[in-house]
């Protein structure tokens, strides 16, 4: 038999061996995925924080002569390539979802798509991490590498929720009813949040962490900016507010009450490492640690927001 003939078998082989529901191995990859992406902003940050972002000044290579860092580049070097290296790990977990899913990518066309989503995004965001070393950590590049993490965050939390059942055409979870203002009032928090990490990135090209003692700055008023990112900071926590009293009022059990709770908790670590920040000098352990709150903020209010539009209204 032909190497052409048996490869259909072999393939057809693999493929049968493949999941027809989801099952655990899937649930765990999303949930494997959904905290990668949390543990690339940390490593993200690092990069910026200990002034690695050149440790590997050349991109796709880590120098003219090296593919990967080399002793001599030291503790900037490993810091740096270890984040490269991190976009790797995340793009096989991505591939390994999209094999489990593939005998339902149509029946489960939106973990399929969702995925893929995140697989799509793993390329770009390498390149515009080459784009920001070959601009010399040009503050706006810096900043949309940084968002697109936030996207991808945001975008593995959904996949998280449709793989569990707890949203989605195919949900299995059964959601208690809401008061009708639950849904656009947390979808306005999703939307608030995520405003005030675009103008947190504004804010932080502003500032004194650059990632390399000689990139650029925006050169915009950074107490100014400073004051701008807080306001859609207290339109989230307003509403985050508003979300607890719906849930306390109604005694609404079940996801959605632990979902507002788990966002009120990250809000105000958010604002708590804010204040502490700004009036501290911003010193890199807290800068670090706000970004790990921003991602995890992101996380939350889409959970919050996610769960909101897929549960049943009905409650006053």
């Amino acid at each position: 038999m032909s190497t052409a003939s048996r490869t259909p078998r072999i393939v057809s082989g693999f493929t049968s061996r493949l999941p027809v529901k989801v099952d655990k191995t899937i649930r765990r990859l999303a949930v494997l995925s959904l905290v990668g992406q949390i543990v690339l902003v940390v490593t993200g940050g690092a990069v910026r924080l200990t002034a690695s972002g050149l440790g590997c000044p050349t991109w796709p290579r880590c120098t003219d002569e090296s593919l990967v860092t080399t002793p001599e580049m030291g503790f900037h070097g490993i810091i740096e390539f270890g984040n490269r290296l991190l976009t790797f790990a995340l793009a096989a977990v991505a591939v390994m979802m999209l094999v489990y899913l593939w005998n339902l990518r149509k029946e489960r066309r939106d973990l399929f798509l969702l995925a893929l989503g995140l697989l799509a995004s793993i390329p770009a965001q390498a390149v515009i991490g080459g784009i920001t070393v070959l601009t010399g950590l040009n503050p706006w590049v810096v900043g949309l590498h940084f968002l697109v993490s936030m996207a991808l965050v945001v975008l593995a939390t959904l996949l998280v929720n449709r793989a569990y059942g707890r949203t989605g055409k195919a949900r299995t979870v059964q959601l208690p009813a809401l008061p009708g203002v639950a849904r656009p009032v947390m979808t306005a928090v999703a939307l608030f949040s995520a405003l005030a990490v675009c103008l947190g990135v504004v804010v932080t090209g502003a500032g004194p962490h650059a990632g390399d003692a000689n990139a650029p700055r925006n050169d915009l008023d950074w107490d100014l900016f400073a004051h701008i990112h807080a306001v859609p900071a207290y339109l989230v926590t307003a509403g985050t507010l508003f979300g607890v009293f719906l849930v306390l009022r109604g005694r609404i059990p079940g996801p959605f009450r632990s979902a507002v709770f788990m966002l009120l908790g990250v809000t105000v670590l958010q604002a708590v490492i804010g204040f502490a920040q700004y009036y501290n000098g911003i010193p890199a352990l807290l800068v670090g640690a706000h970004m790990l709150a921003a991602a995890l903020l992101m996380c939350a209010a889409t959970n919050a927001a996610d769960l909101a539009r897929y549960s049943p209204t009905g409650q006053p």
